[in-house]
């Protein structure tokens, strides 16, 4: 049986974001959570908040044992891209692209 947790629009950059999921892929949820409490990255703490309401959403379901949960699959995805411009001298302007991410965590039972 799995559980899902998605978070769209997180205003992280998708390729920094990749950095973080793959450091938990395939761990265990406990041992994933440790991890990413000590990393030092924005992305850290919201993976974090994401697999932790993965663990609710299993325990909704009924899952029977919720230690046995590991990460099945965890992936980040592009979303669109916010524009901005920043004025600058002699009258030109300068694009200031903000970038967002879709993050998606599966767990599933070993």
């Amino acid at each position: 049986m799995e559980s899902k947790a998605k978070l769209s629009y997180a205003r992280l950059s998708p390729q920094k974001t990749r950095l973080v999921v793959d450091m938990v892929r395939g761990k265990a949820v406990q041992e994933a959570i440790n991890i990413l409490k000590f990393s030092p990255q924005k992305a850290a703490a919201i993976v974090s908040t994401l697999v932790t309401s993965a663990v609710a959403n299993a325990e909704q379901k009924g899952i029977s044992d919720v230690d046995r949960l590991f990460i099945k699959e965890i992936m980040v995805d592009q979303g669109p891209v916010l524009k901005r411009f920043l004025p600058r001298a002699q009258g030109r302007a300068t694009k200031i692209r903000k970038p967002t991410s879709h993050i998606l965590v599966v767990l599933a039972e070993k």
